[in-house]
Formats: structure tokens, C-alpha cells, sequence
């Protein structure tokens, strides 16, 4: 074998072990479905929460659309993210059932994801993982 196909074959091979053991590029995205729970506060009142939410990128933003169980009942809301750092996103949310929006914050570490929102006086901080 000439040297410059022993350097290509060698090539290609240290090229498919790196691409078997890498870890996608979109195992940050935030695209796809998670669930999960935390708590949240409105006025005095702070109950537990059980939440599913499904990302969907749309250009340079990720859409969201979630649903939320608590002891008082289910809230739906939607929001729009963008990227603000490695694996850190920040956007604004709405409640449309309550007249609440706000902003959103998410930090996303491998397939758990840290979710902060604030609006009026409302907070929530949940736990999701990616399903």
C-alpha cells in the first residue's frame, strides 16, 4: 500500500470512530418533547407542578407549547426562546387563559433541562427531561 492511501485509509478510519462515539450536534436542541414538574407561586398560593412541553426550532427561535397540572388545575401557555449562550435560552411566555406573560429561562444539560419563568406575579421553576 502507497502512503497516501495507508494516510486516507487511516484517515477514514479515525473519522468513523470519531463520528460513532460523538455526540450529535442536536443532542442540546431543545426540539422535541420533555416532562417533568417543579413548583409555582401566583400571589400566596405555591403549589407543585407536573409539565409537558414540546420545542419546535422555527429559524432562529424554538416555539413551545406546554401544559401544566397542578392541585387547582391545568394551565397551558406558549412561548418563544432563542439561544443566549451554550445551551442557554431566554424568551417570553404566555398565559393566555390567565392574561399572564412573561420571560422564560431554560439551561439545558444533556437531556435535563432547568426552567425558569416570571411573570407578574407569578414564578415557576421546573425540571424537565427530555421523553
Amino acid at each position: 500500500m502507497t502512503l497516501p492511501r495507508a494516510l486516507a485509509a487511516l484517515f477514514a478510519f479515525a473519522t468513523s470512530i470519531a463520528t460513532a462515539h460523538a455526540i450529535p450536534a442536536d443532542a442540546a436542541s431543545l426540539s422535541g418533547s420533555w416532562s417533568g414538574g417543579g413548583k409555582v407561586q401566583y400571589g400566596d398560593t405555591r403549589e407543585k407542578a407536573s409539565c409537558r412541553a414540546r420545542f419546535s426550532r422555527s429559524g432562529s427561535a424554538y416555539s413551545m407549547s406546554a401544559a401544566c397540572a397542578t392541585p387547582s388545575g391545568r394551565v397551558d401557555q406558549s412561548a418563544e426562546v432563542f439561544e443566549v449562550g451554550p445551551n442557554r435560552y431566554r424568551g417570553n411566555f404566555v398565559n393566555s387563559q390567565y392574561g399572564i406573560s412573561g420571560t422564560i429561562s431554560i439551561s439545558v444539560r444533556g437531556d435535563t433541562m432547568s426552567v425558569s419563568l416570571s411573570g407578574g406575579s407569578s414564578t415557576g421553576s421546573l425540571q424537565l427531561s427530555r421523553r
